[in-house]
């Protein structure tokens, strides 16, 4: 019970690495509020949920108060919805997918800080956690927009961290490698047994990430035992990094 009484939103807390961190952050004894586009799966998760698209304001600012309406504070904000475009040379990229990418990768980042950080300094405590990407630490090929978006994400983080460590906030961030999330035909670009084998051959412990590894980590970093943790950026990506 690390998370006993805690307040958390989890965007995009409805399926893949989010529904892993809404599953532990449950288990722990947290009440969690499920930012996502899809109620129904966050509903089936035993979780509280709010329809909500993170790149819009008016969105966003309806997911804060509804939290409040329904639990009268935040302390933990789980920044986990993402998207990616399809593997592709970087010129190649539409405007569109360039575009949304970093609205939901990017924009969402600001506009929840924009919404919670006030909240979150009003009351001298708070942890925010950002889901970025092993992608923004070692970049491959074909998926360079997105290697952008995560690096934004992470560098972010750091930035965020600084500036409110003196409010009581900590702002740190998680880094998986690709996972058994909705998203991974679109990172590999096809799901084949091997372009599995191929991928996994680059990750030295030998398998993908699981939703469960992102719970387990981002269950630390965002309780009291990690008090003095902030502006970390953890690899969860069984060596990939490296």
């Amino acid at each position: 019970m690390r998370l006993d009484g805690k307040i958390a939103i989890v965007t995009g807390g409805a399926s893949g690495f989010g529904a892993g961190i809404t599953r532990k952050f449950l288990a722990e004894g947290a009440r969690v509020m499920v930012a996502d586009l899809n109620i129904e799966a966050a509903a089936d998760l035993g979780a509280e949920a709010v329809q909500t698209n993170v790149a819009s304001d008016t969105d966003v600012q309806n997911m804060v108060q509804a939290t409040l309406d329904r639990f009268g504070r935040i302390d933990i904000l789980i920044n986990n919805a993402g998207t990616t475009h399809l593997p592709a040379a970087m010129e190649e990229i539409g405007e569109d997918d360039f575009d949304k990418v970093f609205a939901v990768n990017c924009k969402s980042v600001y506009l929840t800080a924009k919404h919670v950080v006030p909240l979150m300094k009003a009351q001298g405590s708070g942890a925010i956690l950002n889901v970025a990407s092993t992608a923004g630490v070692s970049p491959r090929p074909r998926l360079n927009w997105y290697n952008a978006s995560k690096g934004w994400m992470i560098t972010a983080t750091k930035a965020m961290a600084v500036e409110l460590a003196p409010d009581g906030v900590r702002v740190n961030a998680i880094n998986p490698v690709a996972g058994e999330t909705p998203l991974l035909k679109s990172f590999m670009g096809e799901d084949t047994p091997e372009v599995r084998a191929k991928f996994i051959s680059t990750i030295p412990i030998g398998r993908f990430s699981t939703p469960e590894d992102m719970g387990n980590a981002a269950c630390y970093l965002c309780s009291d035992e990690a008090s003095m943790v902030t502006g970390v950026c953890m690899e969860v990506d069984g060596g990939r990094c490296i």
